[in-house]
């Protein structure tokens, strides 16, 4: 686009709240095993209480691993502190310590893997980060870990998490993203550990209409001559 003159803006900032929202809500729905509550009481199948049926795990003092602290990543871990979640990260750069706030900073992707009961992705999709979460990755997390993603499908390799899925390796996964959406890999939907949403993560009333209002905005700057305010430029 820039080699042919074209302005390309977006729309950031807006959208972090509702996406880690919805980041929270995967977490505890894949902790807590919601699919699967939900399809035995759609179907009918929900007879009476069990003492060992349907366990899920606790988030308070589970251990939040987050791949790129960025905006939606520091607003996710804010919210999970609140669940009592001990939070760790990695990104490209360390930050400040007034954007950890506390988290753990992991130099390389092992180590984070590893420290992580719950692993929410939030990095961006390049080629560096596509494919990331792959089977090599997958067996550096703890057994039964929770694999959550709301930022781009391509950075998990879905025959990877979906094996791991089905053997119990990884506990659930949490998903709002997918590779060749909306033709997500069949196979998620036969796994009852697999939470599943259909790329939600900035729909609320509130969030579509702020980015509406600041794509208008771009929009004024650009034919008044101005420079963009979200002007993207790599």
């Amino acid at each position: 686009a820039q080699a042919r003159g074209i302005a390309v803006t977006n729309t950031p900032d807006v959208l972090t709240d509702a996406t880690a929202e919805i980041a929270l809500l995967l977490i505890l729905g894949a902790a807590r095993n919601a699919a699967s509550g939900m399809a035995t009481i759609r179907e009918g199948r929900w007879k009476n209480w069990a003492p060992t049926g349907m366990l899920g795990t606790e988030l308070s003092g589970k251990r939040l691993g987050i791949l790129g602290l960025g905006r939606i990543g520091r607003a996710t871990a804010h919210r999970a502190r609140a669940f009592g979640m001990e939070i760790h990260y990695h990104s490209r750069h360390r930050l400040p310590p007034e954007l950890e706030a506390g988290a753990c900073y992991h130099a390389d992707i092992a180590s984070l893997f590893g420290a992580s009961d719950v692993l929410s992705i939030h990095c961006a999709s390049t080629p560096e980060t596509r494919g990331l979460v792959n089977r090599e990755t997958i067996a550096l997390l703890p057994q039964g870990a929770i694999v959550v993603n709301t930022a781009r499908g391509d950075i998990v390799d879905d025959e990877a998490l979906i094996e791991a899925l089905a053997s119990g390796r990884i506990g659930a996964a949490g998903l709002d993203v997918y590779n060749n959406e909306p033709n997500l890999h069949p196979g998620y939907l036969n796994l009852s550990n697999a939470f599943l949403l259909p790329h939600l993560g900035s729909a609320t009333l509130e969030t579509r209409n702020a980015m509406g209002f600041r794509a208008l905005e771009n929009l004024e700057a650009f034919f008044a001559g101005k420079t963009p305010r979200d002007l993207v430029t790599a």
